[in-house]
């Protein structure tokens, strides 16, 4: 039996070998071209420019694995080094590149647009970066000049480093002039983005790949809507089994990884192209399309990600559309995304998922971004549970940009449940924002408000509301098992703790608002009980079908109970068992001091001798829609007795993401 191979790179080597030990490629790819099942890559340390394109998959019990030697010691970026910058106007420089080295994909022709796009100012897929940073476009010669800070901007400093970049037919280049704010580029590292990926297979069905410890930086990627082929800078396009281990993933011009839909030429950027049927009909012909494209769970997804570093992309850090199925991110320290506020847009966010069907998002560390994790359409089965998600909201005194997405931490859209929120501190402005129903939020720490509720979903035109239909699954698969508009509701709120935070500057502001920020659950006040819900369908025998229309289409119920509220933090009306606080004054924040973060409360000594009980699948119920448990993926029952550390709960617990106080000091964000 033929053993499995070990094919070693080293950029460094003194010329390019076989792929022995002895005599390393130099290039990476080239091990690429011919690795195949069970076969290993080892990358020696060094940076590596250039497309990684592989082609061939792995099984599931031999997968292809490219290791770099030593931990991100190995760096495959999608840039080159410019030197030779001429001085052209005040701290300006000027380049001029033949447009020859980028062959059919020039960066610095190629914009950023295209379905779901609504920034005003069209931005190029290059980019400048100057000792790391992604330096600002700008639309004009005299902008980039100027080099004044941006309002937008969520670091004012940073975005005073433009770039502007215009072609010059004539002799075929791509000229590019850049303010570095008067430092000398040539003395300085200075590159541009040149490649569309790092490490990404050109077809379908690549699978059972591992990347295990590379820095994977610098790439010129497209903006990736859902019904579109959806690139990063690495990714599986559209297989099976990969797993995206101990990287550092940064600087992409759009998403650093991609779990995205199939290239389907049909139905690619619809809208942008013919746009003679809605946006939102696409999206559903994307979902239907799906099947005939393998969209099944024996085809697709099941990736994981894991310990991976995700940081300053401009659209995404994981972006997905049904390709991300079944899947794991865990571990992931995830910040800085989409904060340059160049590109705006219904896609961004630190992790954008569209059809999160049974992937679990835990143990994550997600700030600094514009929304921290978004779930579009189809959330059926996913789960978010012991995260650590903080300031994903602009920064005070920085505007909007055109374009721009509404903050929150958590925003599931558009989707029938069931889906689960648990045991996570959530300590944005904005936390949880749900025009959804079938959401579970079980056992978190929340300090901001619930937004879009009995919002965000439906349409007016033409006079007359045009509802939003989506799809809901067969259990634990991807076969469609029906499309609804949302009703609202079907929402359970259990053993939270909700502490009044932020202010609400503007009154006027309600929970149907995106950016409502006040705490507490009030905003339910307006969904029936169960049993109000259910009583017109306890008619006789052979009830009026076409009487029950109003209750077919009125709202779902909620469940609220067992929640504590701190700090004047507002309260469900109907809500039995809860404990209120309104004497003493508590504290809960984030500090951070260098890279190093510290969570801080001192409100469990407040909490006293409250308890609740132990939430179960049984004690959630069904998701209305699909009518399936909040349970496993793998369908077996949940007993929520783990806390946000790991640490057990009894038979009895108190509300909030930690078994007792002892707990809280064992944070370690």
């Amino acid at each position: 039996m033929e053993k499995n191979k070990i094919y070693y790179v080293d950029a460094a080597s003194s010329k390019d070998g076989d792929g022995s030990k002895e005599m390393p490629f130099k290039r990476i790819n080239d091990a690429a071209r011919i690795a195949e099942p069970g076969d290993e890559i080892v990358v020696a340390p060094g940076v590596y420019r250039e497309y990684v394109c592989p082609k061939f998959g792995g099984t599931k019990d031999k997968p292809v694995v490219y290791r770099s030697q030593k931990p991100l010691g190995a760096v495959i970026t999608g840039s080159e080094e410019v030197k030779d910058w001429k001085k052209y106007k005040g701290n300006v420089y000027i380049k001029r590149i033949d447009n020859g080295v980028f062959g059919s994909y020039n960066p610095y022709i190629t914009e950023v647009y295209g379905d779901w796009y609504f920034a005003p100012t069209i931005r190029h897929t290059g980019a400048v970066v100057f000792n790391d940073i992604m330096m600002y476009e700008t639309a004009t010669l005299d902008e980039c000049i100027k080099g004044e800070a941006d309002i937008y901007a969520w670091n004012s400093e940073e975005s005073k480093l433009k770039w502007y970049t215009e072609q010059d037919k004539a002799s075929n280049e791509s000229i590019i002039y850049a303010n570095f704010g008067g430092k000398d580029p040539n003395k300085e590292n200075v590159e541009i983005l040149v490649r569309r990926n790092c490490f990404m297979p050109a077809r379908n069905g690549v699978g059972y790949i591992t990347v295990s410890g590379f820095e994977i930086k610098n790439a010129a990627t497209t903006w990736a809507p859902p019904a579109a082929y959806q690139d990063g800078m690495i990714g599986p396009h559209w297989s099976k089994g990969w797993i995206i281990e101990d990287c550092e993933i940064y600087n992409s011009r759009c998403c650093g990884i991609s779990l995205g839909k199939y290239r389907d030429a049909e139905n690619d950027m619809y809208f942008t192209y013919k746009r003679v049927k809605s946006p939102t009909q696409m999206e559903r012909d994307a979902v239907c399309r799906g099947q005939y494209h393998g969209w099944t769970k024996e085809n697709i997804g099941h990736h994981i990600i894991r310990r991976c570093h995700i940081h300053h992309c401009e659209q995404t850090g994981i972006v997905g559309r049904m390709g991300g199925v079944f899947s794991t991110i865990e571990d992931c320290h995830i910040h800085h995304i989409c904060n340059s506020s160049q590109l705006g847009g219904a896609e961004t966010a630190g992790i954008k998922l569209h059809a999160a069907i049974d992937v679990t998002i835990r143990r994550n560390h997600i700030h600094d971004s514009i929304i921290g994790i978004w779930l579009d359409w189809e959330a059926q089965g996913a789960r978010i549970t012991k995260n650590i998600l903080h300031d994903n909201m602009r920064p005070d005194g920085v505007v909007g940009g055109p374009g721009a997405m509404f903050n929150s931490d958590i925003f599931i859209e558009v989707g029938h449940g069931p889906t689960l929120i648990d045991n996570n501190l959530i300590l944005s402005k904005q936390s949880i924002t749900i025009p959804s129903e079938g959401i579970a939020v079980v056992h978190n720490l929340v300090l901001g408000g619930f937004g879009l509720i009995n919002s965000g979903v439906d349409s007016i035109v033409n006079g007359q509301r045009e509802p939003r239909y989506t799809p809901y699954h067969i259990r634990h698969r991807t076969e469609v098992a029906g499309f609804m508009t949302i009703l609202h509701g079907d929402d359970r709120i259990y053993n939270n703790i909700f502490v009044q935070t932020f202010p609400q500057t503007d009154k006027k502001k309600t929970p149907a608002d995106a950016d409502y920020c006040l705490a507490g659950t009030k905003a339910f006040d307006i969904f029936p009980t169960y049993e109000e819900w259910h009583k017109p369908f306890e008619a006789g025998e052979r009830p009026d079908m076409g009487a029950l229309g109003e209750a077919h289409f009125g709202h779902l119920p909620v469940w609220v109970d067992g929640n504590a509220y701190f700090n004047g933090a507002n309260v469900y009306k109907k809500e039995s068992n809860k404990f209120i606080d309104k004497k003493n004054k508590v504290k809960v924040i984030i500090e951070r001091k260098k890279d190093i973060y510290s969570f801080k409360t001192d409100l469990y000594q407040y909490l006293k001798e409250f308890k609740t009980g132990i939430i179960t699948t049984e004690k959630l119920g069904l998701a209305f829609e699909p009518e399936q448990k909040f349970e496993n993926t793998d369908g077996t029952p949940i007993i929520f007795d783990s806390d946000l550390n790991g640490e057990h709960r009894g038979i009895s617990t108190i509300p909030g993401p930690f078994a007792d106080i002892d707990s809280v000091n064992k944070v370690r964000v």
